[in-house]
């Protein structure tokens, strides 16, 4: 496993020809949580999928789509078509250095741009293969939670997961305070056409 970190003549020497993208996010997580939990995950997905595939680990891109909860002051959201024009423009550099295995490690579940965009690559530059392994997929969350006893929380958002996510990855920027407002569940079906401030 090499990443950004590695000096050129380590890349090129290596034989590496799969490279790991990861994407998080900067949005808020309630009141009291840091705004870069989504960053931290994608960059654990990132070094995990690296020593899995010995693969080269770029830079985790920190700003995702995040349109749901662009209202609270300090979250940054991209439209799909930057984030992914980005993407693309970084796979094709790669390729003309001879890489030809790309995933994307997503840390952000509201990235919605992430099927359509792997579909699309990978029917455009059919000399590539380009994988999501979370894509699609709520069954590894599903048993981490029932295995660290939080399943049946039913939230979404900055509640307890959050904070004890947060607490794992990064416990000096955590302020143990109410987290805020709850997300009604006959508002949730809305989750995805609104901002979160309007249905908390």
């Amino acid at each position: 496993m090499l990443s950004y970190k590695n000096t050129t003549t380590e890349v090129a020497n290596s034989g590496i020809d799969t490279v790991i993208l990861s994407v998080g996010a900067t949005e808020q997580f309630g009141p009291f949580l840091p705004m870069h939990l989504d960053t931290l995950i994608a960059d654990l997905y990132a070094e995990a999928y690296g020593r899995e595939l010995n693969a080269y680990i770029l830079p985790t891109i920190p700003f995702n789509t995040s349109e749901e909860h662009a209202n609270c002051k300090g979250t940054v959201t991209v439209s799909p078509n930057v984030l992914t024009a980005m993407l693309e423009d970084i796979i094709i550099n790669l390729v003309r250095q001879g890489f030809k295995k790309f995933v994307v490690c997503n840390g952000h579940g509201g990235a919605y741009w992430e099927g359509a965009f792997i579909k699309h690559i990978n029917y455009k530059y059919p000399q590539i293969i380009l994988i999501a392994p979370n894509h699609n997929n709520h069954n590894a969350w599903e048993e981490a939670t029932k295995k660290a006893g939080l399943e049946g929380l039913n939230e979404m958002h900055g509640g307890l997961l959050s904070v004890c996510t947060a607490m794992w990855l990064c416990p000096e920027h955590v302020k143990t305070r109410s987290m805020g407002s709850n997300i009604p569940l006959e508002n949730r079906f809305y989750a995805d056409y609104m901002g979160w401030d309007k249905l908390t």
